[in-house]
């Protein structure tokens, strides 16, 4: 009889989540918590820099299909998916359908698409570039798409330090790995080794600690029933497997490589809490915030679990 064997990214998540239930990061703890899990973003993208070549890099900025198709499923089939939604308030509250809708309008994550998409041995460089342009853009359509499907156009502006905040965690480590490759040799061996590999697991971990941690202090999860919580559970799975199959369907047709498929397949799949969270305190200036950062919440943590059995499966199969 085969042992079955626990994939440790999977039991990280589901631990950090539990933890989170039981002692929530608060007040001092969870200022400094924060710092450590920027720290430890920041690190990341630097190794990721330091392990890829200048030409690498370089074609992850060129490839501007795969920038394109990924825009695509974030900001125009994920949003479509939401309208069609709309008769799930027979289900939940229509509260929380505009919160599963909001879910459908924001930006892709970058940290953890980019260090799943470098588990899968897909296109790094590619999914860096492209993850965090779909966080730019979204810090301009996000709001426009709520004005025009929500109706919450009143009163929202942009927060332009969000570009600076992008620029200054994610694309200058990246940067700076970069220039260390070319001139730090000692560092771009360091980078691939299993490093790299910790480091992207314990970020991913410290990141589902840190929402869910915020989620429990704010009290949010007490302002939804039992069916609600399982039926956006069952909808988030659905529609990740669904998105993982249409991922990687699309651009199979369109002749992309299978790293540049496993790139669009991470980026385009999932959807950013650490942006979504901001995003939504900012436009909807904390009226009834809490129920609506549930479906967000719930998607956010499902995608990580299913996507990363995913990303292990593949990078198993190369081994």
């Amino acid at each position: 009889m085969p042992k079955l064997k626990l994939d440790p990214l999977l039991v990280g998540i589901v631990a950090a989540a539990v933890i989170a239930f039981i002692v929530p990061a608060s007040g001092s703890f969870a200022a400094g918590f924060d710092i450590a899990t920027k720290l430890a973003i920041a690190l990341l993208f630097f190794l990721y820099g330091a392990r890829l070549s200048t030409s690498e890099a370089l074609r992850g900025l060129t490839n501007w299909r795969l920038h394109a198709v990924i825009l695509a499923f974030t900001f125009v089939a994920y949003p479509l998916i939401g309208l069609l939604a709309r008769p799930t308030t027979a289900i939940i509250s229509p509260e929380l359908y505009q919160g599963l809708l909001f879910m459908t309008l924001v930006p892709s994550t970058v940290q953890s698409s980019v260090a799943l998409t470098g588990i899968a041995r897909g296109n790094i460089s590619g999914a860096v570039v492209a993850a965090s342009v779909s966080s730019l853009v979204g810090v301009v359509v996000t709001p426009l798409l709520v004005m025009l499907l929500m109706g919450a156009g009143d009163g929202v502006h942009i927060d332009a330090s969000v570009f600076g905040d992008i620029a200054l965690q994610l694309l200058l480590p990246f940067v700076l790995g970069q220039l260390a490759h070319n001139y730090v040799p000692r560092v771009a061996e360091v980078a691939k080794s299993k490093a790299t590999r910790i480091v992207d697991r314990c970020s991913i971990w410290m990141v589902v600690y840190a929402a869910f941690s915020k989620g429990v202090v704010s009290g949010v999860w007490s302002n939804i029933s039992f069916w609600e919580l399982a039926f956006l559970v069952i909808f988030s799975v659905a529609l990740v497997v669904a998105m993982l199959w249409l991922t990687k369907a699309v651009p199979t047709a369109l002749g992309f490589p299978r790293e540049d498929t496993v790139a669009v397949q991470m980026c385009g799949t999932q959807k950013s809490l650490a942006t979504g969270l901001p995003m939504a305190s900012v436009i909807f200036g904390g009226a009834s915030l809490g129920v609506l950062i549930i479906p967000l919440m719930i998607y956010h943590m499902v995608q990580l679990i299913i996507c990363s059995a995913y990303v292990s499966r593949k990078a198993e199969s190369f081994t």
